[in-house]
């Protein structure tokens, strides 16, 4: 199907592909992975035919046609069903002709070879598609004027899967999509019937999806059986080769670099230390096999709250009195809380994020806020607000206006902005670059809560996994939404569902939510009002019961972790000062008080790390035996 050869490509002089050779056969469906700036797109150019190679070939077997994404779909007159069925080259081809000849044989032919391409049920498949991503009947017949960008991307993204071209090219197809539609969208990949070479960071999908990986590394080209974990070990377990060998060498390098220091001038040495000087400069010469590090997130520790810190009783949402997005919002957030908000896109997810985030005021009920409630908020579309000609630290001195620069900076390197990086304009920085400022903007002040609105969609597999981490080891509450399974599976403990006008509990897990969505699960609503309103009276007095008790272990933890960091620095001080070499032989006694108390630091080190640890166990396993409390 797709053989590519030796594929070179270089832009500004630097070289995105070299020598790169793969080989794709018919049928296959292969996630193409690498960091980001590796090069993933301009592959994907390169094939399409949009861009030419610097040396090299691409060659696709004879009559096999290529789909795509368009990156601009036009908002004319045309309705999303036109759209998608004149993608359909031959189809709409045929049906044109059709209208236009007035040979009786040509027509037959015609009909022959629609019937064949199965053109008379197109528009029924053509609906189905784009009602699995989102549109209901009445939207598949406006004009593409009515829709925004993200929904006229959903519309090309139909057009292609619609085409079912021999070879389709999918570049994050995922980032215009809620979870719903992500949902669909995995299934009809699986179910693919021709050849696909899909781009993405979800590690779901490249689990679910591809029956290979292809990995962009170093320029070069590597193709992996099965999916994304699969490739993941694989290649784990040929780093880990990688090391020891760059290890060994370094061991073979420094013995060469002492030989060489001790006999380079020794005539009867100097043949062997010639032949390893030229060893050594093979050696430097070599480049290396592993890829360099990512950068580092870090969300400052909050100052912590006693709960609840929102309470909303008989809320109503929205933007217009009178218009309610949202009703009868009686919900709960708690310091402790991880929740995914789930439900079609529509249905307000975005608008209560705005509610719990302040960016909303309740048309009616109370909302109650805990005193010094901070909350960062990261909106979708909110990195295409950034100022395009300011740089990150001149974004982030606005908001720490009170900061030393230096405090400032060291803000935007624990996000990956160290250096001249944190002096580049936003609109020089990639999309990954900027969701990162984002993060830091929203976190500088050191919320209690994160409210989270598709975080991901920019992010590298690299950056989306310290993410979990690091949100994973947050103190406050967080609130996302994201179409991001993995994302979901690793960081939500709870799950509400946005839909009807309301908020509520899903009384199930993300398995049960994908059933349900793909057509094949039960309704939610399974139980009486009167019971499932009893079970969330006795959840909630359960949950309170087990904060009550959790606390103080929460609290020990958290002291004996700041008693280590105290302790630590200490420990740090004494020993610059005792680097001072005047205090030798000049000033025995204040070297002896520094001794003791560098001692002293140390063993208040190592209690406050067996506190630590005591107390983290005891969390643990009061986690463990805890009993459910969901809402």
């Amino acid at each position: 199907m797709l053989t590519i050869s030796s594929l070179t490509y270089r832009i500004g002089g630097k070289a995105l592909l070299e020598n790169a050779s793969a080989s794709i056969a018919r049928g296959r469906r292969i996630g193409l992975v690498g960091r980001n700036g590796s090069g993933k797109t301009t592959l994907l150019r390169l094939i399409s035919g949009l861009i030419e190679p610097d040396a090299g070939t691409l060659a696709l077997a004879k009559s096999v046609t290529v789909a795509s994404v368009a990156q601009e779909v036009s908002g004319g007159s045309l309705t999303p069903i036109e759209t998608v069925l004149i993608a359909h080259a031959e189809r709409h081809a045929l049906i044109t002709e059709i209208g236009e000849t007035k040979s009786a044989h040509r027509i037959a032919e015609i009909e022959n070879r629609l019937h064949e391409i199965g053109a008379h049920a197109a528009p029924a498949r053509a609906a189905a598609i784009l009602a699995g991503l989102g549109f209901v009947e009445a939207e598949q017949h406006q004009p593409m004027s009515n829709f925004s960008g993200g929904w006229r991307m959903r519309v090309s993204l139909a057009a292609a899967l619609f085409a079912e071209a021999d070879l389709l090219l999918l570049d994050e197809p995922t980032n215009h999509l809620d979870l719903e539609a992500t949902m669909w969208l995995e299934n009809h990949l699986r179910h693919y019937p021709h050849t696909l070479l899909l781009i993405s960071h979800d590690r779901h999908i490249l689990n679910s999806v591809p029956d290979g990986i292809l990995h962009l590394s170093n320029r070069s080209l590597t193709l992996y059986p099965g999916g994304y974990d699969n490739f993941a070990r694989v290649y784990a377990e040929r780093r880990s080769a990688e090391v020891a060998a760059l290890a060994r060498a370094e061991v073979k390098r420094r013995k060469l670099q002492g030989f060489v220091a001790r006999f380079r001038y020794n005539a009867s040495k100097a043949r062997q230390a010639q032949s390893r000087l030229k060893a050594l400069a093979r050696l430097n010469d070599t480049p290396p096999a592993i890829e360099s590090a990512g950068i580092e997130i870090d969300f400052p520790r909050p100052e912590m709250l006693a709960p609840p810190l929102i309470t909303l009783s008989g809320v109503q949402a929205g933007y217009a009195v009178g218009k309610p997005v949202l009703k009868g919002l009686d919900i709960r957030l708690d310091p402790d809380d991880r929740i995914a908000l789930l439900g079609a896109n529509g249905n307000g997810k975005t608008t209560f994020a705005k509610l719990l985030a302040g960016k909303l005021i309740p048309l009616a009920g109370e909302m109650h806020c805990a005193p010094k409630l901070s909350v960062g908020y990261f909106a979708q579309h909110q990195i295409d607000t950034l100022d395009a000609g300011e740089s990150a630290f001149q974004q982030l001195s606005r908001l720490m206006v009170k900061a030393d620069p230096n405090k400032v900076r060291t803000r935007l390197g624990a996000f990956g902005f160290s250096g001249e990086k944190a002096d580049i304009v936003a609109k020089n920085l990639s999309g990954g670059e900027k969701a990162r400022l984002n993060l830091a903007m929203i976190s500088h002040g050191a919320p209690q809560i994160l409210v989270l609105d598709e975080p991901t969609n920019h992010l590298d597999m690299e950056t989306r996994d310290m993410l979990v981490e690091v949100l994973n080891g947050f103190s406050g509450a967080v609130v996302v939404i994201s179409h991001d399974w993995n994302f979901l599976e690793l960081t939500a403990e709870q799950l509400w569902l946005v839909a009807d006008g309301t908020v509520r509990s899903y009384d199930g897990d993300l398995d049960d939510y994908r059933r349900l969505v793909l057509g094949n699960g039960a309704s939610i609503e399974k139980k009486p009002a009167q019971e499932k309103l009893a079970k969330g009276k006795s959840q909630r007095r359960d949950a309170a019961a087990a904060r009550a008790k959790r606390a103080p272990l929460k609290r020990a933890a958290e002291s004996a972790e700041h008693r280590l960091l105290e302790a630590e620095r200490e420990k740090a001080k004494i020993e610059v000062k005792m680097v001072d070499s005047s205090l030798y032989g000049c000033a025995p006694e204040r070297l002896a008080e520094l001794g003791r108390k560098l001692n002293a630091a140390q063993q208040a080190i190592s209690q406050a790390e067996a506190d630590w640890l005591k107390a983290e166990e005891a969390l643990e396993a009061f986690t463990v035996a805890e009993p459910s409390t969901e809402r």
